[in-house]
C-alpha cells in the first residue's frame, strides 16, 4: 500500500533531539568543556565525592568501628606493612591502629554532609528573606536588611561558634552527641544566609518592576504565586554562584569548628576532627597522620571553588 504525501513528510522528517543532547550542546557545557581548569577541578570534586558516597564499598577497613581496631597495627608508616601482624595499609594507621585512608573516605562523607546540609539550608533561608525583603519594600525590608548588616560586621566562624554553643546549653546532656551534626549544620547555615538574601533582594527589587510581573498582579495572581512562579527563576543564577562557592566555605567551616573541638562528635570524625587528632602526632614523627586528610580537605575545597568561580564566570553575559 503506497504511503501518502502526508505519511511520507513525517517519516523524513527528523525528530527533535532530547533533552540530553540540547543540555549537552548549551553553551554552558560548551564553557565546561573548554575550559581545562573546570574539567579538572570537577574530575577531582566528582572522584572525592563518589569515593565518600561509596565509602562502606570503598574502605578497606571501617575506622569507627571499635571491634575492628587493632593496636598492635598503630603508627604504621604508608605503604609499608606492619612488622607485628603483618597487615598492609596504603596511607598508614593512627595511634588506634586506624586506617587512614578509611578514616578519610568517612569523613570526607561526614564532611560533605554537612557542607551540603548546611548550604542548602542557608540558600533557602535567605532566598526566602530575600524574595520577602525585595518584594514588600518597606519596614520588612529596612529590618531584615539591617539584621543582614549587623550580622556582616562578625565573621562568620565567630557566629557559628556563637550558635552553636548557645544550642548546645539548650539540649540536654544526653542528646548533645546526637544531635551534635545537626545543631552544626544550623549554626553554619545560619552564619551564611545574608549573601544569598543581599543578592535575592537586589535581583527581586529590578524583576518586580517589570512588565511580566506587573501583568500577573494585574490579573489578581497571589504575591507568593508570582515569587514562586515568576521571580524566583529569574534569580537564581547567581544563587547557584554563591552556592557552589558557599560549599567549599561550609565545608572549611566544618573543618575550622571541628578542628577546634565544637564540630562533630569524636565517635564520627569529619575531615577537621582527623586533622586535629593528626596535628597532636606532627611533631613526634608521625607526620602522614596529619598531612593526609589535610591533603584531602585542601583538594575537595580547591576544587569546589574553582568550579564556583568557573560558574559565575560562565553565566555573566559581560565575559562571554
Amino acid at each position: 500500500m503506497a504511503r501518502t504525501d502526508h505519511e511520507t513528510a513525517a517519516a523524513s522528517t527528523p525528530r527533535p533531539p532530547g533533552r540530553l543532547y540540547r543540555a549537552w550542546d548549551s553553551d554552558l557545557a560548551h564553557a565546561f568543556r573548554t575550559s581545562p581548569v573546570a574539567l579538572v577541578a570537577g574530575i577531582v570534586a566528582v572522584v572525592i565525592i563518589l569515593a565518600a558516597a561509596l565509602a562502606p564499598w570503598i574502605a578497606p577497613h571501617d575506622p569507627f568501628d571499635p571491634g575492628s581496631l587493632v593496636l598492635m597495627d598503630g603508627f604504621t608508616p604508608p605503604m609499608t606493612e606492619n612488622e607485628f601482624t603483618g597487615n598492609f595499609y596504603l596511607l598508614g594507621t593512627d595511634d588506634q591502629g586506624r586506617d587512614v585512608f578509611s578514616a578519610i573516605l568517612y569523613g570526607a562523607r561526614l564532611s560533605l554532609f554537612v557542607g551540603f546540609s548546611a548550604v542548602l539550608f542557608a540558600m533557602v533561608l535567605g532566598v526566602t528573606l530575600g524574595l520577602i525583603a525585595g518584594y514588600r519594600g518597606g519596614w520588612v525590608d529596612s529590618l531584615l536588611m539591617r539584621i543582614a548588616d549587623v550580622q556582616l560586621t562578625f565573621p562568620s566562624i565567630l557566629i557559628a561558634l556563637l550558635i552553636f554553643g548557645v544550642a548546645r546549653g539548650f539540649i540536654p546532656p544526653g542528646y548533645r552527641e546526637a544531635m551534635a551534626i545537626w545543631v552544626l549544620i544550623v549554626a553554619i547555615g545560619l552564619s551564611d544566609w545574608v549573601q544569598y538574601a543581599r543578592v535575592v533582594r537586589g535581583a527581586t527589587m529590578v524583576e518586580k518592576s517589570k512588565e511580566y510581573v506587573q501583568a500577573a498582579r494585574v490579573i489578581g495572581a497571589h504575591p507568593a504565586k508570582i515569587l514562586a512562579r515568576h521571580i524566583l527563576p529569574n534569580v537564581m543564577g547567581p544563587v547557584l554562584v554563591i552556592g557552589t562557592i558557599g560549599l567549599a566555605l561550609a565545608i572549611i567551616a566544618e573543618a575550622t569548628l571541628s578542628f577546634l573541638g565544637v564540630g562533630v562528635p569524636p565517635t564520627q570524625p569529619s575531615l577537621g576532627t582527623l586533622i586535629r587528632i593528626g596535628q597532636g602526632f606532627l611533631f613526634s614523627g608521625e607526620w602522614w597522620i596529619l598531612l593526609f586528610p589535610a591533603l584531602a580537605l585542601l583538594a575537595l575545597a580547591l576544587s569546589v571553588n574553582l568550579l564556583g568561580d568557573w560558574l559565575r564566570d560562565a553565566l555573566n553575559p559581560r565575559l562571554r
